[in-house]
């Protein structure tokens, strides 16, 4: 089988990376194509996966990002023409839908952004299947497949993860140091226009200080006087030092869900709200959402106090953590198994039949073995 993945977004990679790993071990041929983003290229190359650049994201004028998107579209076809995919991959593409379409291809994409109504009513025409959590508050229909499960778990499920306290030395940390990570967004995502988050980063920053240590991973410049904050380890070792943070403040719904996966509570401060991060703080208590701006400003600080003053908040992190993992699938497997078998195994699901008893996995960590 030959296997088309897009990867447009550095969490892409992190998704995707052993789902790629496992089925070219099982004598699939994949192929990657991608989007030179943030930290994407630099992940791509820090874990060794091979891919073909086909374009650069553009910021600023409308003109430049519609010749960008052209030269895209372009290299993309080139590509595909030439490797002949039989299934697209994706996390939502224009390119890898239209793709599609053109070679008479099936293509697959997972989604959790129940919030982009109107992306999804211009892409779900160039798309077959649609994988998603349970949480995802919509239902699209017959081509639908609701999961239990979370993009999240793709790569931090303790199949395929697992902590290195090394990251912590790189910090400055020692392992039990208490310490929170706050993260900022960018703001120039589709779904992030009019969203509001962390208001007053520096009042913050020195009212919890007293508390913990602080550090800063930042996608917007910041205050000068909160440089020395600023997290100095590289991209991908990002996820270990979010399992060893006590308490993590941000904008983004993707950390805030990875946090929950790795057992550490999550603050996530942002008008923008999401059926995963809801489900993760209403089911699990391990995501309390901050949405409402006219509280912000108070509320961020008053409820990682809160949570900060608990002495015990890294255990029961982690306990919480065995539940969630117990309830849900290995997300990854189930992909594997989607994939190899479509589309009958979309016949299967749409037949009422439950698959997702086979890939749930007994947890053996226990609490103290994390600590």
């Amino acid at each position: 089988m030959k296997l088309l993945i897009e990867m447009g977004h550095p969490a892409h990679v992190h998704q995707f990376k052993h789902f790629v790993r496992e089925m070219q071990k099982r004598g699939h041929s994949v192929r990657i194509i991608t989007t030179d983003k943030e930290v994407t290229i630099p992940l791509l190359n820090s874990i060794g996966l091979d891919y073909d650049v086909i374009g650069v994201n553009q910021g600023g004028q409308v003109v430049s990002k519609l010749i960008s998107l052209a030269k895209s579209f372009h290299t993309s076809y080139k590509i595909s023409s030439a490797f002949k995919p039989d299934i697209y991959i994706s996390r939502g593409s224009f390119i890898s839908g239209i793709m599609s379409r053109l070679l008479f291809k099936p293509h697959i994409f997972f989604s959790d952004c129940d919030h982009v109504v109107f992306l999804r009513k211009i892409l779900d025409p160039l798309v077959d299947t649609i994988i998603s959590p349970s949480s995802f508050q919509l239902n699209l229909g017959s081509k639908h497949v609701k999961i239990e499960g979370y993009k999240e778990l793709m790569y931090l499920h303790p199949k395929y993860f697992t902590p290195n306290p090394a990251v912590l030395k790189e910090v400055g940390l020692t392992e039990g140091e208490r310490f929170t990570i706050i993260r900022l967004v960018s703001w120039h995502a589709h779904h992030d226009v009019g969203q509001r988050g962390i208001q007053d980063e520096i009042r913050l920053v020195k009212e919890l200080e007293p508390h913990c240590r602080i550090i800063i991973s930042s996608e917007r410049p910041i205050p000068a006087e909160l440089e020395k904050y600023r997290m100095k380890v590289s991209p991908e070792k990002l996820h270990d030092l979010l399992y060893y943070a006590t308490l993590y403040i941000g904008e983004g719904a993707t950390t805030a869900s990875e946090c929950a996966m790795l057992g550490t509570h999550a603050l996530y401060v942002n008008t923008l709200r999401a059926g995963t991060t809801d489900e993760l703080g209403n089911i699990y208590g391990l995501v309390h959402t901050i949405s409402d701006p006219r509280e912000m400003r108070s509320e961020v600080l008053n409820k990682a106090l809160k949570l900060l003053n608990d002495p015990d908040l890294y255990t029961k992190g982690k306990l919480k953590r065995q539940k969630l993992l117990s309830e849900k699938i290995d997300v990854t497997a189930f992909m594997i198994w989607f994939i190899e078998n479509y589309p009958d195994s979309m016949k299967q699901i749409r037949s009422g039949v439950d698959v997702s008893v086979r890939f749930k996995t007994e947890i053996k960590e226990t609490p103290l073995e994390v600590l």
